[in-house]
């Protein structure tokens, strides 16, 4: 399996909006505020997939996990929405879906992929440091006083 692009050759969107909120759907009780991932729609699906790169994992014609990526200026290559679905997570799915961001941003010149993560999921901590990246900075959302988010980074 190689990841596809997100293009607009790409035709099952409400394949993919399904995808990202059910691989989304176990961290809705745990964080606060809720997953940004809640308020995609297919048409803002499809913007979001004309602005910024994509990239599916598609085997036997079964969409399994995609991510977003958009350049920062000036060295980072901002993941976001890296989602598989339940049944195949722990598989190597989302590897390989780094993997293709990974090969975007040296293509595109840039030296790292940065990446937020909400700070309940210390278990997507572990995951992400497993895959070389490492705790660069911690925030919190707009109206929030309490730290809600981790960044993390990984030098190509």
């Amino acid at each position: 399996m190689r990841p596809l692009p997100i293009d607009d050759a790409f035709g099952d969107w409400d394949a993919l909006l399904e995808l990202i909120l059910a691989s989304f759907a176990y961290m809705q009780p745990r964080i606060d505020p809720p997953s940004s991932a809640l308020l995609l729609t297919l048409p803002l699906l499809m913007e979001k997939a004309r602005a910024e790169t994509a990239y599916a994992a598609v085997e036997n014609g079964k969409l399994l996990g995609c991510i977003f990526c958009k350049p920062e200026p000036p060295d980072c290559l901002y993941i976001s929405k890296l989602a598989v679905v339940p049944d195949a997570q722990g598989k190597g799915i989302g590897r390989l879906l780094l993997q293709a961001a990974e090969a975007h941003a040296a293509a595109s010149g840039l030296s790292c992929l940065r990446l937020e993560t909400r700070i309940e999921l210390t278990e997507n901590h572990r995951i992400f440091a497993k895959w070389g990246f490492v705790q660069t900075a911690q925030g919190c959302h707009p109206g929030f006083t309490r730290l809600t988010f981790i960044e993390m980074r990984k030098t190509l």
